[in-house]
Parts: C-alpha cells; sequence; structure tokens
C-alpha cells in the first residue's frame, strides 16, 4: 500500500469518472433548481419532502453502487493493485446509465434551459464533485495505510457510492459559491435595462394580478397593435431579470407592456423601480402565492404597490377596493356583461366609459371575457377610441395554455395546464359541461394557497363530481381532490389516480372516444410533484 504515481493516477480518474456520472444525473435537479430560479434551499425542500421518489431512487442508486463496488473489488482482489479498484468502478457506469434510462419516465415537463449560467453551475458542480470523490478516495486509503488494514485500501472507491446522496447538496454547495459572481452580474444586466427603459420615449405599463397577467397582456398587444407600436415581455417573463432580458434585447417601441410577478413582498417595487411605468393594471387578488405572502391581505397590498406607483390604474373586479393609485378607472367604468359561454368562444357586452357594444371572441371562459374588457380599459387610457377597440376584439388569439382549445383529433382537448388558481378552475370545469359526450378532467390539484390548499383542492374535487371520468395526477394533493371528490357524491368508479402524466394520457386514451372532451387542468411543474 503506498501513495505512488499509479495510485494518484487512479484516484484521480476515478473521481473525475465519477463526477461525470453524476452530473449526467443531475439533469433533474438542475431543472428543479432552474425552475425555483435558483434557490438551493427551496431544492432541498422539493426533495425533502415528504415521499419524494427522486429521493428515493437516488437512494437506492447509492446502495445499489455500494454493494456491487465492494463486491467487484473483493472478487478481483487476486489482481495486481490499482486494478481490483478499476475494475470496481464498472458497475458504476451500468448502474448510473440504467438509472438515467428510467428516469426518462420521469422526465422534466419543463425543458431545462441551457442558460449561461446554468452551464455555469453545471462546470462548477462537476468540479466540486471531482474534488469530493479525490478526497474520498485518498482518505480511506491514508486511513488504510495509517490502520495497516488491506481490505481498507482495496474497498477505497466504495465511498463513491455515496455521491448520487451527496449530489444535491453538492449542486447547492457550487450554487452558493455561483452566486458571488451570479449576483452582481444579474444587478448589472438589470441596471443595464433601467437605463434603457429610461432613456426611452415610449409609454411603459406595468400588468400585475394573481391571475390572468399573461392574458391580458397579449389581448392588450393584440389591440394596440393596429395603431401603436407594441412590445411586451415574452411567455410569463415578469422577474427583474426576465425583463431585462426582453429590454437589452432591443427596446424600440411606442408602447411597453411589462408582466410583474410577485412571490414576496417587495418584488412590485422592485420591478416599478426597473420599469418605472405610467400606468398599471391589477387584473384582480385571490389565494394565489399564499403560501409565501402569509395572508390574502399582504398579496393585495403587494398587488397595490403598483397602483400607488402609477399615474393612472385599471383594477379588476376583485382588486377595485384598492387605494393609492391617483386615477383609477374602477370596475363600475368598464365591464364585460351578459357572458354567454360558448365550446367555439364567447360573446359578451363590452362597456366602457359610457359607451357599450356587442362583441364576441373565439375565446374560453367566463375569466376571458373579463381579461378582454381589462385589457380594452388599459387601450382606451393609451389612446385607442372605443370603436376602435371593439373592431380588434374578434380577432383576438387564445393564449397557449389558457384553457386552449385544441382541435384537429377525435376528442376535443382543453388546455388550461398554466392554470393553478380556484377561480380559474371552476371557470374552466364550466366550460367543459357545455361539451357533449363523455367529459373528463386530468388535474394534480391546486397550489401555493398555504393554509387554504386543502380546503381548496376538497372544493376543486366537490366541482368534480358528476363528470364522466376524473384523472389525478400525482402523489401530492390528489388526496384532498379524491376526498373532496366522493364527498360531494362523485361515482368511485369514475375516478382514476395515476402517478405521471404520460399514464394520465393513456388513461383517457383508453375510455374516451371521438366526441368527447377533456379539461387538462394545471399541469404542475416539476418542483411540485
Amino acid at each position: 500500500m503506498s501513495f505512488g504515481t499509479d495510485f494518484i493516477v487512479s484516484a484521480v480518474c476515478a473521481a473525475a469518472l465519477t463526477a461525470a456520472l453524476c452530473m449526467l444525473c443531475a439533469r433533474p435537479l438542475l431543472g428543479i433548481l432552474q425552475q425555483e430560479g435558483y434557490s438551493g434551499c427551496a431544492l432541498l425542500r422539493h426533495l425533502y419532502g415528504k415521499g419524494n421518489m427522486q429521493r428515493k431512487r437516488l437512494s437506492l442508486l447509492a446502495l445499489s453502487l455500494a454493494l456491487l463496488t465492494a463486491l467487484f473489488a473483493l472478487c478481483f482482489s487476486f489482481l495486481p493493485m490499482p486494478y481490483p479498484n478499476l475494475v470496481a468502478l464498472a458497475p458504476h457506469v451500468g448502474l448510473y446509465a440504467l438509472y438515467i434510462v428510467s428516469e426518462r419516465k420521469y422526465a422534466l415537463k419543463v425543458p431545462l434551459s441551457p442558460t449561461p449560467r446554468l452551464l455555469r453551475l453545471a462546470v462548477c458542480s462537476a468540479v466540486l464533485c471531482a474534488g469530493v470523490g479525490t478526497g474520498m478516495a485518498f482518505g480511506l486509503a491514508a486511513l488504510s495505510v495509517w490502520a495497516n488494514v488491506f481490505w481498507l485500501y482495496l474497498l477505497r472507491f466504495v465511498p463513491f457510492a455515496l455521491m448520487p446522496l451527496l449530489l444535491p447538496l453538492l449542486l447547492c454547495a457550487a450554487n452558493g459559491v455561483m452566486k458571488g459572481y451570479e449576483i452582481p452580474h444579474g444587478k448589472r444586466f438589470v441596471r443595464r435595462a433601467a437605463r434603457a427603459l429610461s432613456a426611452s420615449g415610449c409609454k411603459k405599463v406595468g400588468i400585475t394580478g394573481s391571475f390572468g397577467k399573461t392574458s391580458v397582456k397579449h389581448y392588450a398587444a393584440a389591440i394596440l397593435g393596429g395603431k401603436f407600436r407594441v412590445q411586451m415581455t415574452p411567455a410569463s417573463y415578469n422577474t427583474p431579470l426576465g425583463i431585462a432580458r426582453a429590454v437589452n434585447g432591443g427596446l424600440d417601441c411606442d408602447i411597453f407592456l411589462a408582466e410583474m410577478g410577485a412571490r414576496r413582498r417587495g418584488d412590485i417595487a422592485e420591478l416599478c423601480d426597473l420599469v418605472r411605468p405610467t400606468v398599471g393594471v391589477v387584473t384582480g387578488v385571490c389565494p394565489q402565492h399564499l403560501e409565501t405572502f402569509g395572508s390574502l391581505d399582504a398579496i393585495r397590498a403587494e398587488k397595490g404597490v403598483l397602483a400607488a406607483r402609477t399615474e393612472r390604474a385599471v383594477l379588476g373586479a376583485s382588486a377595485a377596493d384598492m387605494s393609492g393609485a391617483n386615477d383609477l378607472i374602477e370596475g363600475r367604468d368598464f365591464a364585460a356583461e351578459e357572458v354567454e359561454l360558448r365550446t367555439d368562444g364567447t360573446s359578451f357586452t363590452l362597456r366602457l366609459e359610457g359607451k357599450s357594444a356587442r362583441v364576441e371572441v373565439p375565446l374560453l371562459g367566463r375569466h376571458a371575457a373579463e381579461d378582454v374588457a381589462l385589457a380594452a380599459a388599459l387601450c382606451r387610457i393609451l389612446g385607442m377610441e372605443f370603436e376602435e377597440i371593439v373592431a380588434a376584439v374578434p380577432s383576438l388569439k387564445p393564449v397557449p395554455h389558457r384553457l386552449e382549445s385544441l382541435g384537429g383529433g377525435r376528442v376535443h382537448i382543453l388546455d388550461d395546464s398554466y392554470n393553478s388558481n380556484p377561480e380559474g378552475a371552476r371557470d374552466a370545469i364550466e366550460v367543459l359541461r357545455l361539451f357533449g359526450g363523455k367529459r373528463a378532467v386530468v388535474t394534480p390539484g391546486l397550489v401555493e394557497l398555504g393554509e387554504l390548499e386543502e380546503r381548496a383542492n376538497g372544493e376543486l374535487g366537490a366541482l368534480l363530481a358528476g363528470l364522466d371520468l376524473v384523472v389525478l395526477v400525482g402523489q401530492t394533493r390528489v388526496r384532498c381532490v379524491s376526498n373532496g371528490y366522493l364527498s360531494a357524491g362523485g361515482d368511485a368508479e369514475k375516478l382514476v389516480v395515476v402517478p405521471t402524466l404520460r399514464e394520465a394520457q393513456r388513461a383517457i386514451s383508453e375510455r374516451l372516444s371521438e366526441g368527447d372532451a377533456v379539461l387538462f387542468l394545471n399541469d404542475l411543474p416539476d418542483k411540485y410533484l
């Protein structure tokens, strides 16, 4: 037993191999970390939450590695050193490969985005994994030399089996190290966007609320686009970095629409400091994100910051009692009235500043009419005439995954997978009941409702009673939904519980036929499953 060249080379190579294999397995964890805004604490809460299957699979991988590494080392102990140690690493390649293949069944629904930040984090994590692995190899070898015990030296790569268990901690450690660079870099990126917005002569609009932000933004952009050059934050970019990315990509417009999200107190103020909007929209307030705000009053106060920081504000019905804005268009000044729901669209009377007109839109749900009315009120503030707004409304298009009808197949598919609030769920189920044939819903339940989550999921279950098929997905909130469904008189034979969305789709395909309809309600991000 010695620390010669052979030992050093084998230890470093073994550590590098283990680090590479670990990083190949880290894709799901990196995806969760990215979805959580690179919060290491959030990743650990997800992974060590009750019943998390990913943690259990990593534990099984670690146990299998330990047993087979020891077995191979002992079986090939007749070979000269360091060959028994190197042979003992063979199971690592096979087991890690098997793990990676099996993980495809639990593939991320939100694809991993290979951003520069993620790549920097992956490199840092790989270096850290290799360093820890090298330390393990040298540590156990040093102990074997000190104790003069050959079998310790023989099994010096067995501790590598701990790497799957240490991987989440090492990712969080690397993430913490990288924040020393990422935070100042992000602040410079945001300051650059703030300077561009300040220098631009465009009108800046902030749009926030517990629901409907993206839809109102899209509808307003479409209506305004007939008269002005409009730029909006893409998709659901509603954080400082997201807005900065949209601005730094180029800002050349008459009107800039910035979606503003908030999960904690102070988020809206930070976004207002960046955008400096003169007009604001608060779509509405509900218990969404109650788990991070603590109370509905705190949510209302946070959303109200936008109204207080703008010269004019449009407030949705559930936000109409906010105070602090200088010039409010309140619920009585605009509305969607006499709403008529159909399976191919919605018609309603749009009332705005004393004028009214009957309009039809190829959008589904009662909330769609309310969102269009909000967008119309905003467009009126920004300089459009009532007649111009009414002319543009019928050409509005559905926003992807917001109660979007996906036609072309034998089964009518309603994609409301982005929704995760009680009000939107109620509206979506109301639309589903308009369809003929069998009516089915696929849902994992509602999240981020804090202390109200159990009750809200029970109420959601009660709303599903009477449907022809209810498919619940996951392991976390389905119990509350199931109990609510059965308590409301739901038929247990029409209730199916499956672990993954893929199995839910299989259950739907086996039970539905041409002319039936299915609602995909709230496809939860990976961090909740």
